[in-house]
């Protein structure tokens, strides 16, 4: 019985963090969406840039963890992602690059996933 509950509770709390997770996302996508519609240089996209490469950062230390329980490979691909993204904000953010469409098409695409 013990063992039985502690099973319950352990795949409860993937399922809540995967939910945290999806509700993260959809929040960043909102403010990159809101960016994309205003432009690289507005109060939207500097909200969106910080929000963006703070909830990656996030994700990529979480994912370097010896403790996360994805597989290798799937975590491997998922920091690579991640790093992209944060390069492409601080493309956006120093002048090199305008839109945020492809990250929000990659990130909606990761968010999609988690269901």
């Amino acid at each position: 019985m013990y063992q039985f509950s502690y099973a319950e509770v352990s795949q409860e709390s993937g399922t809540t963090a995967r939910e945290r997770e999806r509700e993260a996302l959809d929040h960043a996508l909102d403010m990159l969406q809101r960016a994309e519609k205003e432009g690289p240089r507005s109060k939207e996209a500097v909200e969106a840039i910080y929000v963006t490469r703070n909830l990656w950062s996030i994700l990529v230390e979480d994912l370097a963890s010896p403790d996360n329980a994805l597989p290798e490979q799937l975590r491997a691909g998922l920091i690579s992602i991640g790093l992209w993204v944060m390069r492409e904000v601080d493309a956006i953010r120093l002048g090199q690059k305008e839109s945020f469409q492809p990250m929000i098409d990659v990130t909606t695409m990761i968010r999609d996933g988690l269901e």
